[in-house]
């Protein structure tokens, strides 16, 4: 039984994996250090406490990691304003939801971020808690942030459902312990391994309905 739902949110609710490459790549040339491929996968799922210390350490950006992470998270919240770029679906899929389970968001957004996506597509409301991996330990794969979404709702971290996207995402949820909805990210699909790991696989959020999260939600 599913006492609770969590949603991860970029590559989710907003395709912003390429927005996030686009960002720290265009930051890290500006500055003349390293950006290529790898670093872009490296960077998947990590806090930002995480990748920004990878950016200063690993690929060379002169910056403290702590300026790094503001200036990206600034450039970020502009291109929100100008244009949220919000998934097919997701609205729907968020609001059926939230008819018939208490909601959380464990994401490895920053925090300015996650409540100016929110805000900005009308969905705060819907959130009874959010967590930002720069809330906890570790970010994805480790489980620390869909741990404390489900300590913040005050369920049982087993009677949860996860919606993930991507490699890190479903690996972190999986580690948590709990029920995992997979609806891959066309644009950076999870590898087979992460996908296997999954209890359901979708390809839209046009799926993402009740009977799928809990076969025996009534």
């Amino acid at each position: 039984m599913i006492d609770a739902v969590v949603f991860d949110l970029d590559g989710v609710l907003i395709q912003t994996e390429e927005l996030w490459d686009e960002v720290r790549s265009g930051l890290a040339r500006e500055r003349g250090a390293r950006y290529d491929a790898e670093a872009q996968r490296a960077m998947m799922g990590m806090s930002s406490l995480e990748w920004s210390q990878y950016m200063h350490d690993e690929l060379g950006v002169p910056e403290t990691p702590d300026e790094i992470s503001d200036e990206v998270v600034r450039r970020m919240e502009e291109r929100y304003r100008d244009r949220l770029p919000l998934i097919d679906g997701a609205r729907d899929a968020v609001e059926r939801l939230a008819a018939r389970w208490p909601l959380g968001l464990a994401s490895s957004s920053n925090r300015p971020l996650i409540d100016a996506v929110l805000e900005l597509a009308g969905l705060a409301q819907l959130f009874a808690a959010t967590v930002s991996s720069e809330e906890v330990p570790r970010g994805k794969p480790a489980p620390d942030v869909y741990l404390e979404a489900a300590a913040r709702l005050g369920v049982d971290r087993a009677r949860c459902a996860a919606i993930e996207d991507s490699h890190s995402g479903i690996r972190s949820a999986k580690a948590a312990g709990m029920r995992v909805i997979a609806v891959p990210n066309p644009s950076f699909p999870p590898g087979e391994e992460a996908l296997a790991e999954a209890d359901v696989v979708l390809d839209s959020l046009a799926e993402l309905r009740p009977e799928v999260v809990d076969p025996d939600a009534k």
